[in-house]
C-alpha cells in the first residue's frame, strides 16, 4: 500500500502542471499521484495520460466532467489508495528535500504503535515578483518531534492558521468524517481543512518548508479582483462553515478556540472583499452575511463581531470602510498573502 496519495486537481492546466507533477514524482513508489482532469479543454488530459503511461505504478490519470475544485478533490479522496492524503494544486509544487523528510517520518509513524490523524508542515508564499517570500510556519504554536493532541497546542495568533497547503490527513479519517466538498464552488479548500478538525485526535508537525504556494496569475482564485468577482462563492463557503458545527459543543477548549479563529479569518475576508468592491450591492451582501450569522447563532455572532478583526471591519460609514481597507492592506504586507 502507498504511504501517501496526492490529488492534483487540473482544469486547463497545460501551461504549468508539469512543474507540479515533476516535483511530486520525486516521492517515488511511496506515493500515488492522482491527476484529476476536471473537464479541461486544453491539453491537460493528454499530459495526464502521458504521465500515467510513463509512470504506471505512480501516476493515475482520472478524467471527469467539470465539477470544480471541490469535485476534483472529492474524486481524489474517492480514488485514493494511500494511507494519507494530500492535495497539491496544479500551479504549485513541493520542495524535494522536505518531501523526502515527510515521507520518511510518515513511514516511521506508520510502523509505530500510534495512529496519526494529521501531519502538518510549512508552506511558502511564492508570490511573483516579491523579494521576500513569506513562510507560514508553526514553531511557536505546535510541539515538534512528537505526536501530540489538541491539548498540547499553544495559542494561534491572528493571521496564523492551517491551510490546505499545510496539512496531510489520514485518508480513512476524511472518509469517516463525511467530507464532501461542494461542486462548482471556489474557496472550498477552507472546508477541506475545517470540517475534519473535530475528528482529529493526533497530530505531528515537521518544521520543513514543503509546499510552494504560487501567487501571481491574473486568473488565480485568490487574486483580489477575482475574489471580488466571486464574492458569492466566498460567502457561500463562509455560511457552510458557520453551518457545519455548533462550536460551543466542542469540548476541547483549544480546538474550539482554533476553530473560532479560523471562522473569524474567513468571515473577515468575506467582509473586506465586499467593502473593497465599493458597490452598494456587495455592501448589502456583507450586511446579509452578518445577519445570517446572527440568526444562526447569536452567541457566535457576538464572538466574531466583538473581536478586534470583527470590529475593525465593521466600522460605520465611508470613513469606517476606509479604515477597514487600510487595516487589510497592512495585514497583506505583514502576512504576505495576495
Amino acid at each position: 500500500m502507498k504511504i501517501l496519495s496526492i490529488a492534483v486537481p487540473c482544469y486547463n492546466s497545460q501551461d504549468y502542471m508539469e512543474k507540479c507533477v515533476n516535483s511530486l514524482l520525486k516521492g517515488g513508489e511511496d506515493v500515488e499521484i492522482l491527476i484529476v482532469d476536471d473537464g479541461s479543454k486544453d491539453a491537460t488530459a493528454e499530459i495526464a495520460d502521458a504521465y500515467e503511461k510513463k509512470y504506471p505504478t505512480i501516476v493515475r490519470a482520472i478524467h471527469q466532467e467539470n465539477a470544480g475544485h471541490g469535485g476534483a478533490v472529492n474524486t481524489g479522496i474517492a480514488n485514493a489508495t494511500g494511507l494519507y492524503f494530500k492535495v497539491v494544486d496544479s500551479d504549485d509544487w513541493v520542495d524535494e528535500d522536505a518531501y523526502h523528510q515527510i515521507l520518511d517520518k510518515l513511514k516511521e509513524i506508520v510502523g509505530g504503535s500510534r495512529t496519526l490523524d494529521m501531519f502538518i508542515s510549512n508552506f511558502v508564499y511564492e508570490k511573483q515578483g516579491a523579494k521576500h517570500k513569506k513562510v507560514m510556519r508553526y514553531t511557536k504554536q505546535l510541539p515538534q518531534n512528537e505526536i501530540f493532541t489538541w491539548s498540547d497546542i499553544r495559542r494561534f495568533t491572528k493571521g496564523k492558521y492551517l491551510l490546505m497547503h499545510s496539512v496531510i490527513y489520514r485518508t480513512k479519517l476524511l472518509r469517516e468524517c463525511g467530507l464532501q466538498l461542494p461542486e462548482h464552488t471556489f474557496y472550498v479548500d477552507n472546508i477541506f481543512v475545517y470540517k475534519p478538525l473535530p475528528s482529529v485526535n493526533t497530530m505531528y508537525y515537521l518544521d520543513v518548508d514543503f509546499y510552494r504556494y504560487f501567487i501571481g496569475r491574473d486568473d488565480q482564485s485568490v487574486n483580489e479582483k477575482v475574489m471580488i468577482g466571486r464574492i458569492d462563492q466566498q460567502i457561500k463557503v463562509n455560511k457552510l462553515m458557520v453551518d457545519e458545527f455548533n462550536l460551543w459543543k466542542i469540548t476541547n477548549r483549544k480546538l474550539r478556540g482554533y476553530m473560532f479563529n479560523y471562522l473569524e479569518i474567513i468571515t473577515v475576508i468575506s467582509t473586506v472583499m465586499c467593502i473593497r468592491s465599493g458597490t452598494d450591492e456587495n455592501l448589502e451582501k456583507k450586511r446579509e452575511l452578518w445577519g445570517y450569522i446572527k440568526r444562526k447563532d447569536l452567541r457566535l455572532f457576538h464572538h466574531l463581531r466583538n473581536g478586534i478583526l470583527g470590529q475593525s471591519t465593521n466600522l460605520p460609514g465611508r470613513g469606517g470602510r476606509k479604515i477597514s481597507i487600510a487595516a487589510y492592506k497592512i495585514t497583506q504586507k505583514v502576512v504576505g498573502f495576495n
